[in-house]
């Protein structure tokens, strides 16, 4: 029998209506649910021993009820619970994608980057919950307002190699009156490295010589960062 087939001898139906997920979350309200009461909703099913609920609660005793961790997880890793094939896999991970992607700016309305803390708001929506390293550039214009935000290189866990000449093509593409650099820790360690002051001198060197200076630059991890201008080691 599929996994995906709705029949559930669980008897979620059978159950008083403000415990069903989806009857719940009517009454109640999204607040009022549990993250395995969420889950439970988007996987719709559970199997012929699991109800929906179950399958649910065994995503999130899998990373100790850690929603952080939860958005780590890839395909491979949803499916060695029980009850998750390829199908409900992939409706996790497109949720948990769309909630990753939430930003709290106004769209289409350029945001100020007037410190640090408003650098780690803006690269939210890029770098929460990688697992592996990324190195990005803001670009902004007179005002400080981000034009935009790319990434220059993807690595791997340990680190990723960014050449200096893509970051300033892509800068002088854009017109940039400045750059940020950001790149993340995904181990969590907020501490530079010397190969992160060496290539952020050098990158300061050349925006120097291009009159597109390099404002700062801030390790990116999930629960803080580090900002080299704050800690004077810029």
């Amino acid at each position: 029998m599929s996994e995906d087939n709705p029949y559930n001898p669980s008897k979620i139906l059978s159950w008083a209506e403000e415990d069903r997920p989806r009857e719940k979350l009517l009454l109640k309200g999204k607040a009022a649910l549990s993250n395995a009461e969420l889950i439970a909703i988007l996987i719709g099913s559970g199997t012929v021993k699991l109800s929906a609920v179950d399958v649910a609660k065994g995503i999130m005793n899998a990373v100790n009820n850690n929603i952080s961790e939860l958005a780590r997880q890839g395909m491979k890793d949803l499916m060695k619970n029980k009850g998750i094939g390829e199908a409900k896999a992939v409706t996790i991970l497109a949720a948990l994608e769309l909630g990753r992607r939430r930003t709290d700016h106004i769209p289409n309305k350029r945001r100020i980057i007037n410190g640090s803390q408003a650098v780690y708001d803006e690269m939210r929506q890029h770098l929460l919950d990688k697992s592996h390293e990324e190195f990005w550039i803001i670009m902004l214009n007179r005002a400080n307002e981000v034009m935009k935000s790319v990434a220059v290189s993807i690595g791997g866990i340990s680190g990723t190699v960014c050449d200096p000449k893509m970051v300033f093509k892509h800068a002088l593409e854009h017109m940039a009156s400045s750059i940020i650099l950001v790149h993340n820790h995904p181990s969590g360690q907020l501490k530079a490295s010397e190969l992160d002051l060496n290539l952020t001198q050098q990158l300061k060197e050349c925006g120097m010589l291009l009159d597109l200076p390099v404002l700062d630059h801030i390790i990116f991890t999930d629960k803080g960062y580090l900002s080299f201008v704050d800690e004077k080691i810029f």
